[in-house]
């Protein structure tokens, strides 16, 4: 995308806010069947104050269907807890390590449907059912990087003593992201509880939208995602918690898109996965869905969907071709439709993010970079007619370093009722676009998106979302 220079304020005092609002999470992991688990639970806790972390769960899957490593998660804490006072230095809320500590639980030392039933409640089943029944108006993500037997049998638990409309009540309050299928317990659970809000790509490596987090873009600029840029980016240099990310094995932080969607940037819905975010973009599939899996990457048997989940979809996107260091530099000339470009879009974004956090763990505020807040100048949803004309705006963004800013306006035309793309108006590097909304018979919803990026090292984004419903 684009860029456009504008003036930025003199930088804030550190530390920064935390966000007001977040998200609950408990994690389910398989940790040792691969490094990715450790790599993904580095990324997460240095956004462990944007997140609300209630569970880190330790659990089998396909890949390890005998073992489960809880001090795999304490040794990452261990980490931690040397970092944690610096991060502290650029955002509030980062949780103390005896506080994640707390939280970490074992599932079951075995795989499956086998060991879920009556008497075989775990530590982290029963975390589970606790935080279901807390006191808490907010929706709780499950976050399922390998197999899913811990929160069935929560489930189970829940069905079998609680009355109907107490665990219909419960169960409603779930969010299941589960990286494809990593045992037998995910199609029980969407056979059993037909109603849960349960975002999954049926199948492994070959099918999951999650997968855009490491495969390579054909043809594009792929160095954020090399083990050349891990190295020199994370890794080496930069302090006790990037000693501690592991090489890629199979893929890099195949688990990171479970969570990716909680992070507050501005641009994520998790409500509504069809918006797309970090964490890819999924529609609402109703059977038949397909489910095969061309890579035989998961291993499980999986039985033909029977009832509503959120599933892959497809965008559109143009790749970059060339990069200077941490900022792309030569937009492609060929776009690409695939199930994975509602990530791929953001990866760079993604990662230049990550970048700047394992800083944060070694350097004083002055010395990193931090994401500039953006501000629009009207409200995020419109109403107009068909003819009218309309001004999207984020010319009060700011930056807390005084960086000076980038704007780039598009409309998300795979997403909402108006698909053909609404290109007037938008032009490169401004950040204020006008338009004239199209002709419809009956309303339809247009989606703008505006990514904000500064000019620090490595470049940072957020973004907002503009909702215009446009009338005859």
């Amino acid at each position: 995308m684009p860029f456009a220079v504008a003036a930025a304020p003199v930088a804030a005092q550190a530390p920064l806010p935390a966000p007001t609002e977040r998200q609950r999470l408990i994690v389910l992991s398989d940790i040792e069947a691969d490094p990715d688990d450790t790599q993904s639970f580095v990324r997460l806790f240095l956004y462990s104050n944007e997140i609300d972390l209630e569970g880190l769960v330790a659990t089998t899957s396909i890949h390890m269907k005998t073992a489960i490593h809880p001090d795999s998660i304490r040794r990452i804490i261990a980490a931690y807890a040397k970092v944690q006072p610096n991060l502290s230095k650029h955002e509030a809320g980062y949780p103390t390590p005896d506080r994640l500590r707390a939280l970490v639980r074992e599932g079951q030392p075995g795989y499956g449907m086998a060991l879920v039933g009556a008497g075989k409640d775990t530590t982290g089943s029963r975390l589970i059912v606790e935080a279901m029944e807390r006191n808490d108006p907010r929706p709780l993500w499950i976050s399922v990087w390998g197999g899913a037997n811990t929160l069935a049998q929560a489930l189970y638990t829940i069905r079998e003593t609680r009355s109907p409309d107490v665990a219909r009540r419960l169960i409603a309050k779930l969010r299941i992201y589960t990286i494809s299928d990593q045992d037998d317990a995910g199609a029980w659970l969407r056979k059993t509880f037909p109603d849960l809000f349960y975002v999954v790509s049926p199948g492994g490596y070959g099918a999951g939208t999650w997968t855009g987090i490491h495969t390579l873009i054909d043809g594009a600029d792929n160095h954020t995602i090399s083990n050349a840029w891990l190295r020199d980016n994370i890794q080496q240099g930069h302090g006790p918690f990037g000693a501690i990310y592991p090489d890629v094995s199979y893929g890099m932080e195949g688990d990171t898109p479970a969570f990716l969607s909680l992070i507050p940037n501005g641009l994520s819905n998790p409500d509504h996965p069809d918006w797309g975010g970090w964490g890819g973009r999924y529609e609402l599939y109703t059977p038949p869905v397909a489910t095969t899996d061309p890579s035989g990457f998961s291993g499980v048997t999986i039985a033909p969907e029977t009832r509503p989940i959120w599933t892959n979809a497809i965008d559109s996107f143009t790749p970059q071709v060339a990069r200077e260091f941490g900022r792309a530099t030569t937009p492609g000339d060929r776009q690409i439709k695939d199930f994975r470009a509602g990530l791929w879009r953001w990866r760079d974004d993604i990662q230049n993010d990550f970048a700047a956090r394992i800083e944060w763990t070694v350097r004083p505020f002055s010395q990193a970079n931090h994401p500039p807040e953006v501000r629009l100048a009207g409200p995020d949803r419109l109403t107009v007619k068909s003819g009218q004309r309309f001004v999207l705006s984020a010319a009060d963004s700011t930056d807390p370093d005084g960086d000076s800013l980038s704007f780039q306006w598009f409309h998300y035309q795979e997403i909402g009722h108006w698909q053909t793309p609404i290109l007037n108006g938008i032009a490169a590097n401004i950040h204020t676009v006008d338009f004239t909304a199209p002709t419809v018979t009956e309303p339809r919803e247009a989606h703008f998106i505006v990514r904000v990026t500064d000019k620090g090292t490595p470049p940072l984004s957020r973004y907002k979302r503009v909702i215009v419903t446009i009338t005859p």
